[in-house]
């Protein structure tokens, strides 16, 4: 009996003991919900040491549903050397970069996830979705103008807004005497003239080098957009640093050009006549100057319409300024800290404003002499190099931009920043800056390849252009804005260059 009892109570006690090793975890299930709504967290932080003992041939992992499911791919917990897929619901091994097999890295990842954005807004643009303002339409506009709500000013300047917000993409037909360079030929650079009727072009050519060009766009303003191009045999396979309309004869009469050093050539400033392009401006243009001045390194260049400073044109150097006369071939050299470049001469004041590579911004009396003191009138300091600056019509605030991206307007009277623009997208890339005081807007294309607009009265964004392209440090758009696209009966509208094509973005 004695024997009986103690095997029965011996079973009962394994029995027990077995219940006992698994009651905990059960009574630890039950009274720890949070552990039951997060078992998809404590699965992947187990998942790198099953990845590394298994041999997935695609490095893929499948969470758990509960944790896509319930928390979303937010709360997902951010695994070292992993990449959470929201589409998939899945974990992925991020490789090297230098690996063919799996080239799943984050390189490729950031630019999936920008390709996704970029056809979200392109197809938002074709839907017309886009509005410049929440709650503003054209029948609001003149409702509360008819109530004495909004001013003249006011009223114009937010139908210039509606209207920019509307613009229809199209693409322009370019005619030229030699078609298949135009289907091989891509755009670098374009450039409106004072007028808006010819944009200057750069065009990097397939064997290696530059050629340049001027289209007419008289032919803007037909339905299907069709203009023509006009070369010469001019070619370069040197880089063009810089580039801006000059009036030598007339207004705009050549175009100067700032071409960098190669092997033992030394880099030169060009200026070049808009009459040796056939028929670019006929009934205007005569044989112009053709020279060419041997500056070594130029970075940037402007030219002068003040009366002060008449025929000529300022170059920016490695750590000076360089002032040359193109008729007497008189020169005049302002040393500085920094390279210099971004340049602007202002027309009502005698005043040459510089942006260097150090950030800082500065101004240079004409009427003082390159050795004296004081010559430097005005400075301004951005925490980046500055790549662009923009002195508005009244010549009482400038506009600079930097390869940090900030986008600064500033009073030249009390040198402080009045308003900054939010949104542009710069590392490294020397990237021009366009300012529309007519329409009120600003318009700047990023190193991520999207085209922004700003309103320069409160510096609200606008709208947000994508590339027609995906986004590559190669194809960034080059763009001109103008309220008189194709001359004095033009409308207003923004062109886009990019790879072997031209874009209009007109007022609808």
């Amino acid at each position: 009996m004695r024997a009986g009892k103690d095997a029965r109570s011996g079973t009962e006690m394994s029995k027990s003991s077995w219940q006992s090793r698994r009651r905990p975890g059960r009574r630890g299930r039950q009274q720890n919900p949070w552990l039951r709504q997060h078992s998809g967290q404590r699965y992947a932080a187990e998942v790198p040491q099953d990845l590394q003992d298994s041999d997935c041939e695609d490095g893929e992992v499948a969470s758990t549903s509960a944790s896509s499911s319930t928390t979303g791919a937010s709360s997902v917990p951010d695994l070292p050397g992993y990449y959470f897929d929201p589409e998939k619901k899945r974990y992925f091994r991020l490789l090297p970069g230098h690996n063919n097999c799996n080239p799943l890295t984050k390189e490729s990842i950031r630019q999936k996830e920008m390709e996704s954005k970029r056809l979200k807004l392109l197809e938002e643009d074709e839907q017309k979705k886009k509005v410049a303002r929440m709650g503003f339409n054209a029948s609001s506009f003149l409702q509360k103008s008819c109530l004495g709500f909004l001013n003249v000013t006011s009223y114009c300047r937010l139908a210039h807004e509606l209207r920019v917000s509307c613009m229809e993409r199209k693409k322009v037909q370019v005619q030229s005497s030699d078609p298949s360079a135009l289907a091989s030929d891509r755009f670098n650079l374009i450039l409106a003239d004072t007028n808006s009727d010819r944009l200057f072009t750069v065009n990097d050519v397939k064997v290696g080098g530059s050629k340049y060009g001027i289209i007419s766009l008289q032919g803007l303003n037909t339905p299907t957009p069709k203009v023509n191009m006009h070369e010469n045999l001019y070619f370069t396979n040197r880089k063009v640093n810089s580039v801006c309309w000059a009036s030598l004869n007339h207004l705009d009469s050549h175009i100067l050009l700032c071409l960098m050093g190669l092997a033992e050539t030394p880099g030169c400033a060009t200026l070049l006549p808009a009459s040796l392009f056939a028929a670019s401006h006929p009934g205007t243009d005569r044989p112009g100057m053709l020279c060419s001045f041997r500056i070594p390194g130029a970075w940037s260049c402007a030219w002068s319409l003040n009366i002060q400073a008449n025929n000529c044109f300022s170059t920016g150097l490695s750590r000076r300024v360089l002032l040359t006369n193109v008729v007497t071939g008189h020169r005049q050299t302002y040393g500085t800290n920094s390279d210099v470049l971004a340049q602007q001469f202002a027309v009502m004041t005698p005043l040459l404003f510089n942006g260097c590579r150090s950030g800082e911004i500065f101004a240079i009396d004409l009427r003082s002499r390159s050795q004296g003191k004081g010559w430097k009138a005005t400075r301004l300091f951005h925490d980046s190099a500055v790549t662009s600056i923009q002195i508005l019509q009244e010549e009482q605030c400038l506009m600079a931009s930097d390869m940090a991206g900030k986008i600064k307007l500033w009073d030249l009277r009390t040198t402080k920043c009045i308003r900054q623009y939010e949104g542009h997208v710069n590392e490294y890339a020397y990237l021009p800056l366009h300012v529309h005081e007519e329409e009120g807007i600003v318009v700047a294309v990023g190193q991520d390849c999207y085209t922004r607009i700003w309103s320069l009265h409160d510096a609200h964004l606008l709208r947000t252009i994508p590339s027609p392209y995906p986004t590559s440090k190669a194809d960034i758009p080059s763009v001109a804005f103008s309220s008189r696209l194709g001359g004095s009966r033009g409308a207003p509208g923004l062109l886009m260059a990019v790879r072997q094509d031209l874009y209009c973005f007109s007022y609808s």
